[in-house]
């Protein structure tokens, strides 16, 4: 099944599914909120109204109460950033007011030069987590996502806490819909993660490569904070990115930045990283 937030052209929000290449909505405002109510899929049988023309797509869960960021959980990217395999996961935080739509473009002028892509898998918890197992922390699992972590690389290593780097306002696309894990499974190999920058595909790499999984990751994250319905967990980045790069490549004005994961689908993003840059609208 895949899920998605639309902005209908009144200017209101809705969830909604896909029906045979339609979409539905859904009765709740977005699949954050869908997904707080545990029968959520019994709205799916009484689901009519079709989603406008004229409606755009947004970021599917717009105020989740915990965006959980897993940095160097890629083999390859952990060997590009001149690392050693971690026994545990390396936890940061996000708020809410990072994330943005698939479509839109992304302003970064007050920023510095060095803005760099991270192309992510993102899990979407669906039930309540507290100390959960690995085989509770699957089950709790609503469906996976894509994102992209853009992040400024000098603000990021002015110190050994990366967060500052990571939490620009309206820098993180997310979407551009959920898929619940009877159509996805991240572990099945297959499911290849791409970050393209204008016409060249800088990441290409499949999300098996994971070395801590969905479920070993909600486990863990649940065992010191609860974990609800709609949270996100972005799940680390694999190797190409712009920092690792010989020499090192950066995000310049007006790139267009593409992330996309085999059976979910894409964000298109139009990155602005100076105060002359040219905005394109929302998409």
């Amino acid at each position: 099944m895949r899920l998605l937030t639309a902005v209908l052209p009144d200017g209101t929000t809705t969830a909604a599914y896909e029906d045979a290449e339609r979409w539905r909505r859904l009765p709740a405002a977005d699949v954050g909120h869908l997904l707080s109510d545990p029968r959520w899929r019994d709205a799916i049988d009484g689901a009519e109204e079709i989603v406008p023309s004229g409606s755009r797509r947004l970021t599917p869960v717009p105020a989740p109460t915990k965006i959980i960021c897993i940095g160097l959980n890629y083999r390859e990217h952990i060997l590009e950033m001149g690392r050693e395999l971690p026994s545990h996961p390396t936890v940061f935080l996000k708020h809410a007011d990072t994330l943005v739509g698939p479509d839109d473009d992304i302003h970064v002028s007050d920023a510095p030069d060095r803005v760099d892509w991270e192309g992510e898998l993102v899990v979407v918890v669906g039930a309540d987590l507290r100390r959960a197992t690995r085989d509770e922390a699957a089950s709790a699992i609503a469906g996976y996502t894509v994102a992209n972590d853009i992040s400024m690389r000098d603000w990021q290593n002015r110190t050994t806490q990366w967060q500052q780097g990571k939490m620009f306002d309206a820098t993180t696309p997310v979407g551009p819909v959920v898929v619940t894990p009877d159509e996805f499974d991240p572990a099945a190999g297959g499911r290849h993660l791409r970050t393209t920058v204008n016409d060249d595909v800088l990441q290409d790499h499949d999300v098996s490569d994971l070395v801590f999984g969905p479920a070993d990751l909600l486990a863990y994250v649940s065992s010191f904070t609860r974990l609800r319905p709609g949270d996100l967990v972005l799940t680390g980045t694999p190797g190409g990115v712009g920092s690792g790069r010989t020499p090192p490549r950066f995000l310049a004005d007006g790139d267009r930045l593409t992330t996309s994961i085999d059976g979910i689908g894409s964000l298109d993003n139009r990155v602005f990283t100076t105060a002359e840059g040219t905005s394109h609208g929302t998409r």
